[in-house]
C-alpha cells in the first residue's frame, strides 16, 4: 500500500495531466527534457553545465518513474465521472450554492469568499465556477488548506469590477492566490480584468496623470506545486499573471490577450520563483510576453507564441542600484510575431548580481524589432540615466537556431557594459534578414568578451 503523502502527490500529478493536457499531441515535458535538439552543455563554456545538472531536480521528472510504476494501483482505487474527475475523492463546492448570482452585474465577491472557505477547510476540495458571468471585487484566496491538494475549476467567466474605488485597500492585486500547496487551476473559462478604465488613466496613455500602480489580474504568491491550464485571461488591469515566490509551477495551454496599446499588460511575470514551466501558450498583450526578474531560477518556456507585445524579457534588473539574480533559463520552440523586441536581456546601470546560464533556441521571428538584444544600459525614464560603473553581470548566454525577419535595422544588438562586459556569448545557426526586401539586417556587438560563433551566423556580429 502506498504511503498517503506519496499517493496524493502521484494522484495530483495524474489528474492534472488528464484534466489539462488533452490538447497536447505528446507529453511536452518528456519531449522537452529528452528530445531538445542539439543542446550539449559540454560543447559550451563550463558554466553551462549547471543547466544540465539542475534538470535532474525538475519537479515533473521527480514523479515520472514512480507514476508509471504505481499508476495501475492509483487508477484502480478511483471511479471517474464523465468529466474525468475522480468522483469518489473530490468533494465539489459550487459558488452558486453560497449565494453567487452569476448575472455579470451583482457583486459576487462575498459568495466566492464563503465558497473558498468551505473548499479550503474540507478534506479534499474542488471549487467550481459554473458557466455564468461573475463580477468580483479584489479578493484573496488564502491557504494553507486542510486538503493535501485543491482544485479551482473555472467553466464560466470571472470579470473584474471597473470601479477603481473598490481597489482602495490594495491597488496591486485583483485575484490573489496566497500560500496554497498542490493547487490546480483549470477549465475552459475566462478571467477578464476589465482593464480599460485603468489603461486610460495610465501615465503612459494620459501624460497628465501621475504614474501609479494598477492591479495584476491574477497573482500566485508563495504557492507550491501549482498547475494552471486551459484558461483564457484577458484585458488585465496591468500584468495578467504573476508567479511570485512560488516553487514548482506549470502554466500550459493558456491564452493571454489584451490590445497592443494597453500599457504594462505583461502576459506572464515570474519573480522570485523557481522551477517554472510555461508550455504551449499564446500571449498577445501590450507589454512583455514573458518577463523574468530577480530571484528566478530554472525557468523554461516551450512552444510559446507571442505577439503583439514586447517579446520575451529577462529583466529589467538592477534598477535603483539594486542586486538581481536570474539563472538557468531555457526558451525553446517559440514564435514571435510583430513584437517590439524578440528575446531580450535588460539591466540598469548601477545594479549588481548576475543574469547567467540561458539558452534561447529554435525560435522563429516574424517582423520583429530587435530580434536578439542585450542592453546593459537600459533606461526607462524621462530623464537620461547617469553613467555608472557597476552593472549586473551577464554571462553564459546561448542563441541557437533563430531565424526570421527583423523590423529594425539591427537584428542583433549587444549593448554591454564597459566596466562589466558580457561574457561567454554563443551565436549558433542564426539567420535573420530584414523584413523590408530592399534593406539589409545588421548587427552591433559592443563590450562582449568570449564571443563565439558556430555554423552560419547572419548578420555576423561586428
Amino acid at each position: 500500500m502506498l504511503p498517503r503523502s506519496l499517493f496524493l502527490s502521484l494522484f495530483f500529478t495524474l489528474i492534472s495531466s488528464s484534466l489539462c493536457s488533452s490538447s497536447f499531441q505528446d507529453d511536452p515535458l518528456a519531449n522537452f527534457l529528452d528530445q531538445t535538439p542539439g543542446y550539449d552543455p559540454s560543447a559550451y563554456p563550463s558554466f553551462f553545465g549547471t543547466i544540465h545538472d539542475d534538470r535532474n531536480d525538475d519537479f515533473e521528472e521527480r514523479f515520472a518513474n514512480l507514476k508509471m510504476e504505481y499508476e495501475p494501483e492509483i487508477i484502480d482505487s478511483m471511479r471517474y465521472d464523465q468529466l474525468g474527475t475522480p468522483a469518489t475523492l473530490l468533494g465539489e463546492v459550487n459558488v452558486d450554492d453560497y449565494g453567487a448570482e452569476g448575472d455579470g452585474i451583482t457583486d459576487d465577491t462575498e459568495a466566492f469568499k464563503k465558497a473558498w472557505k468551505e473548499t479550503c477547510s474540507s478534506n479534499v476540495g474542488v471549487l467550481v465556477v459554473p458557466e455564468k458571468k461573475y463580477r468580483l471585487k479584489p479578493i484573496t484566496f488564502s491557504g494553507p488548506c486542510k486538503s493535501d491538494f485543491v482544485m479551482l475549476k473555472i467553466l464560466g467567466m470571472i470579470v473584474a469590477s471597473n470601479d477603481r474605488s473598490d481597489y482602495a485597500k490594495d491597488r496591486r492585486h485583483w485575484l490573489l492566490f496566497n500560500n496554497i500547496k498542490n493547487f490546480i487551476v483549470e477549465g475552459q473559462g475566462t478571467i477578464d480584468g476589465n482593464g480599460k478604465i485603468w489603461w486610460k488613466n495610465s501615465c503612459k496613455i494620459n501624460k497628465t496623470q501621475p504614474c501609479t500602480v494598477a492591479p495584476t489580474a491574477v497573482t500566485f504568491r508563495r504557492c507550491e506545486n501549482l498547475r494552471v491550464c486551459g484558461l483564457n485571461i484577458k484585458n488585465a488591469q496591468q500584468m495578467h499573471v504573476r508567479f511570485e515566490q512560488s516553487v514548482d509551477v506549470q502554466a500550459f495551454n493558456v491564452m493571454l490577450t489584451a490590445p497592443e496599446d494597453s500599457p504594462n499588460t505583461d502576459g506572464i511575470h515570474v519573480t522570485g520563483s523557481q522551477n517554472v514551466q510555461i508550455i504551449s501558450s499564446v500571449i498577445r498583450t501590450g507589454d512583455d510576453c514573458i518577463s523574468i526578474v530577480n530571484g528566478s531560477k530554472n525557468v523554461q518556456a516551450l512552444d510559446v507564441t507571442c505577439g503583439p507585445g514586447h517579446g520575451i524579457s529577462i529583466g529589467s534588473l538592477g534598477e535603483g542600484n539594486s542586486e538581481a539574480f536570474v539563472s538557468n533559463v531555457m526558451v525553446n520552440k517559440a514564435k514571435l510575431i510583430g513584437t517590439t523586441n524578440g528575446v531580450r536581456i535588460k539591466t540598469w546601470q548601477g545594479g549588481s548580481g548576475y543574469a547567467k546560464n540561458m539558452v534561447f533556441q529554435n525560435i522563429i521571428m516574424e517582423n520583429v524589432s530587435n530580434p536578439i538584444i542585450i542592453d546593459q544600459n537600459y533606461c526607462d525614464q524621462d530623464t537620461p540615466c547617469e553613467e555608472q560603473d557597476s552593472a549586473v553581470q551577464i554571462k553564459g548566454i546561448v542563441y541557437k537556431n533563430i531565424k526570421g525577419t527583423s523590423a529594425s535595422e539591427m537584428a542583433i544588438k549587444f549593448n554591454c557594459s564597459r566596466t562589466f562586459p558580457c561574457q561567454g556569448i554563443v551565436l549558433q545557426d542564426i539567420d535573420l534578414v530584414s523584413y523590408e526586401e530592399d534593406q539589409e539586417a545588421n548587427s552591433t556587438c559592443m563590450n562582449v568578451m568570449e564571443l563565439e560563433t558556430r555554423g552560419r551566423v547572419s548578420p555576423a556580429c561586428s
